[in-house]
């Protein structure tokens, strides 16, 4: 899966009705961005303001979706970061069984 097809199963995600109403922006660094803003039930690749920004290696977290790292490791380890609300990113793992 790359970027624009995350970007394009997140929007099909968020737009049929999820419980979740914050924003949340991952920054894959090198390889983009996906801002999810659950109150507008939209995904895109731009930048915003967000509850919580994740940062994470496109590849870690491609392995992240697959169930292939587990999200506390990846947090402990440094591979995952956070920055604002961290009960918001908590609230992500029911869309991330939908995105795989």
């Amino acid at each position: 899966m790359d970027l624009a097809a995350l970007t394009a199963k997140a929007n099909e995600v968020l737009s049929g009705g999820v419980d979740f109403n914050k924003v949340v922006k991952f920054d894959f660094m090198e390889a983009g961005q996906l801002l999810l803003n659950g109150a507008q039930g939209v995904a895109s690749n731009e930048d915003g303001d967000a509850d919580a920004t994740v940062t994470v290696k496109w590849d870690d977290f491609e392995k992240l979706i697959k169930g292939q790292l587990d999200p506390t490791m990846a947090f402990m380890q440094g591979k995952l970061k956070v920055a604002g609300d961290m009960s918001v990113v908590m609230q992500l793992q029911s869309l991330f069984s939908k995105l795989t």
